[in-house]
């Protein structure tokens, strides 16, 4: 780690360096957690010679010449038990001697530290999360070669490692490289030799790599070579020929992934654009689900050539969809530039993107309970759509799930909030905050609570973001808890007397002398101070006033911008609590107790929403001459 390449004082070109990652507690980790299964390695080098065949593929379309007289794209995998060695060949785009410290010489580059502390929570389920699946090798292997040679190179190259920290890239001579592509050796351990043998090598590539898009075949002692697979592609059969067994397999071959998929769909449309799909819900977060790029990770292919897997073919609130898209009439040599504006394209991301939404909904309805596991796992990406795609927030609100007041762990929809208002009540309520919990304890539901009228509890951090731009859902304007007034007055409280509770109250006159004397006491760190109606329990809470963001939301912004540009609050009293009632009846008299009292109202109020009094030493020392006056 952080040391000098080591080259070699003879001029051959051999460098020797350490790996770019904590190498042996990752590898120790892999072969002792994270995979469960060995024969995956196969899998994981299989994929990684079908994608640089597929570049090559790629490539060619703008190049053909590169290709020479090898056109045809093949995997090719020589078991030797002799040697106790098993080679995986490939005939794409090969790697130079950067390419091969890059690629190889960066375990878990997605994210070294994350991999390392998820490994120790479950590291079964971590498969293909953090770019290590070429090192599953070590699982099966005491050292791995690979000789590698770019298209068009006459330069091959060799990295070899132990897997025990460090790596070495020299120059291969060109006769015992392939003429292009790379080829992976594996010398196996003595607990691995099933490996080098036909029977084995045939039943793993059945089992894991049946349906990757290039043809696989297996050299044979005789000099010959045996076919596994055709390199068909799957997305192209029909629905009723592929079971679930084979489409759960491609689905790990194109995503990475070792979880089972939440939702298939397999799908042919027909009409302006004709395109063929097979696309994936995971059951498990990707690693790179909140990556800051929210790139989607879709494979487009034109006519089953392959052309990048970079296309924004789902909008980015889709990102976790795994699959691929199949075109018949985009053009071939289509370029990145083309692929950014070519309406076609966008026509296809349309279509599939209403299939996704219709497949989620048809879900929502016929499993509930598979769907909440979808929703658990991606609904904080899909309420990014809420913000992002006015054009389909009805499709999304009729999927979007929810914790609620009344809800406990269970989840609502916005039809089940509607379908439970109250009389009189004339918007949805919802509640901004860092956890349910949290939210679900703040004084600013006491009121909400009693008369029986649900709050949703928005904790994801888009959701500050997404009320403020949705009118509302069936007429029903959304309305934050703690953003003016609670206009709760009209709502009749569940099994009580409002008579007896207005006895209890402080006369409004008098509550409307303490809070313009608490409003002068402490000036512009409050923009009002007001009876409310929202309390039945705490004294005191904070709401944002009527005009501006909501007091989450500008907490988020104030964070953004260094804590600056926070509105001063409107400070709400309780007019049935005793101590209001106390206070209001000394407002004529009190003095400095309540000035004071009004400071540590508001330094109270400050601490119920979670956040610390604006000044610690004067609030204690306000708390300390009250109790003093109290006491005496």
């Amino acid at each position: 780690m952080g040391n000098a390449d080591s080259v070699d004082p003879s001029g051959s070109g051999t460098t020797t360096q350490p790996f770019a990652a904590e190498v042996s507690r990752l590898l120790q980790l892999m072969v002792h957690s994270v995979y469960s299964d060995r024969e995956i390695f196969l899998r994981e080098l299989i994929s990684n010679a079908a994608d640089a065949c597929e570049r090559l593929r790629m490539e060619s379309l703008e190049k053909p010449e590169i290709l020479g007289e090898d056109t045809s794209f093949r995997i090719t995998l020589t078991p030797d038990a002799a040697k106790k060695q098993l080679i995986v060949e490939d005939n794409g785009i090969g790697m130079d001697a950067d390419g091969l410290r890059d690629n190889l010489g960066t375990i878990a580059r997605s994210g070294t530290r994350a991999f390392l502390d998820a490994a120790g929570k479950d590291g079964s389920q971590m498969i293909g999360q953090f770019g290590v699946g070429f090192y599953s090798a070590f699982m099966v292997a005491n050292e791995v070669e690979v000789v590698s040679r770019p298209v068009g190179s006459e330069e091959a190259w060799c990295w070899r490692s132990d897997g025990k920290g460090s790596f070495t890239v020299e120059p291969a001579a060109p006769d015992e490289a392939p003429a292009r592509g790379t080829r992976v050796i594996l010398h196996l351990t003595d607990e691995a030799n099933a490996f080098a043998e036909r029977a084995t090598i045939e039943r793993v590539v059945a089992a894991h790599s049946a349906h990757v898009p290039v043809p696989i075949r297996l050299a044979v002692e005789d000099g010959t070579t045996k076919d596994l697979t055709d390199g068909s592609a799957l997305w192209r059969k029909p629905k009723a020929e592929v079971d679930e067994q084979a489409a759960t397999e491609f689905y790990h071959h194109v995503s990475g992934q070792f979880d089972e998929p939440a939702v298939t769909l397999h799908f042919r449309a027909e009409g302006r654009q004709e395109y063929s799909g097979l696309l994936f819900v995971p059951s498990m977060k990707p690693f790179d689900l909140f990556d800051p790029s929210r790139k989607g990770r879709i494979k487009l292919y034109v006519r089953r050539v392959f052309i990048t897997d970079e296309a924004d073919i789902l909008p980015a609130w889709l990102r976790f969809v795994r699959g691929v898209i199949d075109s018949e009439d985009l053009p071939l040599n289509l370029s990145r530039e083309m692929l950014q504006t070519n309406p076609m394209l966008t026509q296809i991301g349309k279509g599939v993107t209403k299939r996704v939404l219709s497949e989620l909904e048809r879900l929502a309805k016929d499993d509930p309970d598979s769907f909440i596991k979808v929703w658990e796992a991606f609904g904080p990406v899909m309420k990014e759509g809420l913000y992002e795609d006015p054009e389909r927030r009805d499709q999304l609100f009729a999927i979007a799930r929810f914790r609620t007041s009344t809800s406990g762990e269970g989840w609502r929809s916005l039809a089940d909030y509607v379908a439970a208002m109250k009389e009189n009540q004339t918007a949805i309520h919802y509640a901004l905050g860092d956890s349910a919990e949290a939210i679900a304890a703040s004084p600013h539901l006491e009121g909400f609570r009693k008369r029986g009228v649900e709050v949703l509890l928005l904790s994801d951090p888009v959701d500050a973001f997404w009320v403020q731009t949705a009118l509302g859902y069936e007429g029903k304007p959304f309305r934050s808890v703690t953003q003016g007034a609670a206009d709760l007055a009209s709502i009749p409280v569940e099994g009580a007397d409002n008579e007896e509770d207005d006895a209890e109250a402080t006369p409004k006159a008098a509550i409307a002398t303490l809070a313009a004397r608490i409003k002068q006491a402490l000036g512009d760190r409050v923009s009002d101070v007001r009876e409310s109606d929202r309390l039945t329990e705490s004294a005191v809470c904070i709401v944002a006033p009527d005009a501006g963001p909501d007091r989450q939301l500008e907490k988020i912004l104030a964070a953004q911008q260094g804590g600056l540009g926070r509105q001063a609050p409107v400070l709400e009293l309780n007019p049935r609590h005793g101590m209001i009632r106390a206070l209001a009846a000394k407002v004529e008299g009190g003095g400095e107790i309540v000035d004071d009292a009004a400071f540590v109202l508001l330094g109270q109020a400050q601490i119920l929403e979670g956040e610390a009094p604006e000044n610690g030493a004067d609030f204690a020392s306000r708390v300390s001459r009250l109790l003093e006056a109290s006491l005496g």
